[in-house]
């Protein structure tokens, strides 16, 4: 396949969306660490690649610079984010511990059936990808479900983040975590609050436990 025939391809169509689907293609690119962490990224490469304007380009980058996943650098453009360190995770998993058991209490106490039916645990994804875009919604939607936005949106962004920390490391789906979910999933839909905030707890204490080992001090 020629070059220009590749580039062909790869161009996206022209929807009344055209930034946010701009903004998802270059989001897949750095979770599945095609545009890797602490990487320079080129508007004019892009724009070639996608066979778009800069505008959408540039808007798509300031969309991921809100969610930390792109940053705008002094005369050198953007960049996409370093990796975490081992103080930055540290305090993403104490922030989680603090909020989300709490949320799967609340949301075991008041989350309505049709709410529930939406949740899954991640089992049958067939990439690390496809686990990454399901347990980002999993948790979202238990934050959701306990009747708070702004720690659903909150959490939403700092999964992206665990996901490409793990993603650097290891690609194979994490069982123990469907099966984590599961637990949770079930104590929710069975409305035992205090259940659901422990299996949560324990959910995010083994994720931690699964992260801390690839890191350096």
């Amino acid at each position: 396949m020629s070059a220009v025939n590749e580039v062909a391809d790869k161009a996206i169509a022209r929807p009344s969306g055209l930034a946010e689907e701009v903004y998802r293609r270059i989001r897949a690119d750095i979770m599945s660490l095609r545009l890797p962490p602490d990487t320079r990224v080129s508007v004019d490469s892009l724009a070639r690649e996608l066979g778009v304007s800069q505008t959408p380009i540039r808007e798509a980058l300031s969309m991921l610079e809100a969610n930390g996943l792109v940053s705008k650098r002094h005369f050198a453009g953007y960049a996409t984010s370093p990796r975490m360190d081992r103080a930055q995770l540290d305090e993403l998993f104490e922030f989680r511990l603090l909020i989300e058991p709490h949320a799967a209490r609340k949301a075991a106490e008041s989350m309505k059936g049709a709410d529930m039916a939406i949740l899954a645990s991640g089992e049958g994804a067939t990439s690390h990808d496809a686990f990454a875009d399901m347990d980002t919604q999993f948790h979202k939607l238990i934050a959701q479900g306990a009747g708070n936005h702004l720690i659903a949106d909150s959490l939403a962004r700092l999964h992206i983040h665990v996901h490409i920390f793990r993603s650097c490391f290891r690609s194979e789906i994490a069982e123990e975590a469907v099966h984590e979910h599961d637990d949770i999933i079930a104590a929710i839909r069975a409305h035992d609050g205090a259940t659901a905030e422990a299996a949560m707890r324990s959910h995010i204490e083994r994720s931690y436990a699964r992260l801390r080992d690839f890191i350096r001090d």
